[in-house]
């Protein structure tokens, strides 16, 4: 799922930063607001395809073990005596 902006919705938001990076980014951008959005964007995106693909390998793994399970069943079904 791709981050959106939408311009029409910002808000003014309360960071705090060190003032000497702030003082170096400067040098870089005349608008500060519109790089950190983009970096946020990135970062985002980042943490969301990072998620997704921990959630993909989670899945892969209990299909793996469900598939050895229906194949030879569990080591415990030998040891229940109920």
């Amino acid at each position: 799922m791709p981050v959106t902006l939408s311009p029409a919705r910002k808000r003014p938001v309360n960071l705090t930063l060190n003032e000497s990076l702030v003082m170096q980014a400067k040098t870089y951008t005349s608008n500060l607001s519109a790089t950190m959005e983009l970096l946020l964007t990135e970062f985002v995106t980042q943490q969301r395809q990072t998620q997704h693909s921990r959630q993909q390998l989670a899945d892969t793994c209990v299909a793996d073990w469900n598939a050895v399970h229906a194949r030879i069943g569990s080591f415990a079904d030998e040891h229940v005596s109920l």
